[in-house]
């Protein structure tokens, strides 16, 4: 089937820096995305390029305190390290860059009906700390946005990342039109959850069949009862067997399906989709690039 190049993504180049190649998370997977994106043909002048971003936007949703200490590097030790990455003014750049991103990504859905963003997915950073590699909140922001402008009445935050998306659930506990729907690992982080208005936790080593059943089944039902103006659809692609902190056991071409039923579901149902990539941890940063380029391959073949 060939591929429309016309779908519309989103990509800042600050996204990857210098950085450990050896850290468990993989900064230069933004950039090999890109790449492979482009090596697919899908690169032309469909691609939008979020603004530069600031703390103040992210006021919206986070504490003010929190993002400006973070943004001056005035967090302490404890703090950094439930964050578990290194401060940087690059990382500074690239963090507060990314939600500008997903907001781009969804307006462009409700444009286009599709829209990929190569980055996004920041869903354990909650409003007043950061956690699990995630400093603000790009999925709480973008449905916030769209909400309080008008520009939705309803956001579905469809989230299959294999880690349940704590900080989104938290931040979006009090918003009525935003209706959060995580299947997750169970036995794995966040060990503390959040609940979710549907939380669907999974065994370790569930499998296709089983899964993908399940994925079919609760959008499904999801899009029938909600009629969302827009899905905000994480395609977290360390559901994969072998990722390094994943427990479950889809194949590649599993995740293939999924994300191919997701926005076909969401596409018979005339709801926009606007994806982000979520998790994904491998030592092979190029192979890591390409399982979160599924999800875009996916859009591209409608």
């Amino acid at each position: 089937m060939q591929l429309n190049p016309h779908l519309p993504l989103v990509y800042h180049p600050n996204y990857s820096f210098s950085f450990d190649p050896n850290h468990r998370f993989v900064m230069s997977k933004f950039a090999y995305l890109y790449e492979h994106v482009q090596n697919l043909g899908l690169i032309n002048d469909n691609l939008t390029q979020p603004m530069l971003g600031s703390p103040e936007p992210l006021e919206l949703v986070h504490c003010e305190n929190y993002i400006h200490d973070l943004w001056h590097n005035r967090l302490d030790e404890k703090a950094m390290r439930r964050i578990g990455l290194p401060w940087s003014k690059e990382l500074m750049a690239r963090t507060f860059t990314a939600p500008l991103g997903t907001l781009q990504t969804a307006r462009l859905a409700l444009k286009h009906g599709i829209a990929c963003h190569l980055a996004g997915g920041t869903h354990h950073a909650h409003t007043d700390f950061g956690s699990g590699y995630c400093m603000v909140n790009d999925l709480a922001f973008t449905s916030e946005t769209l909400i309080k402008s008008g520009e939705v009445t309803n956001v579905l935050i469809f989230d299959l990342d294999v880690h349940q998306g704590d900080g989104t659930v938290a931040m979006l506990a009090h918003q009525p039109y935003a209706y959060t729907c995580s299947i997750h690992c169970e036995k794995n982080f966040p060990f503390r959850k959040s609940a979710s208005d549907l939380d669907i936790g999974l065994a370790p080593n569930v499998a296709d069949s089983e899964y993908l059943g399940l994925v079919d089944d609760t959008l499904s039902y999801l899009l029938n009862t909600l009629n969302p103006d827009l899905v905000l659809y994480d395609a977290g692609v360390d559901v994969w067997q072998q990722d390094g902190l994943g427990k479950l056991d889809i194949s590649w071409q599993g995740i293939e399906q999924r994300d191919h039923l997701v926005l076909k579901r969401c596409l018979e149902h005339n709801a926009p989709v606007a994806t982000v990539i979520g998790g994904g941890y491998d030592k092979d940063h190029r192979r890591l690039a390409a399982r979160h380029g599924i999800v875009v391959e996916q859009a591209a073949r409608f």
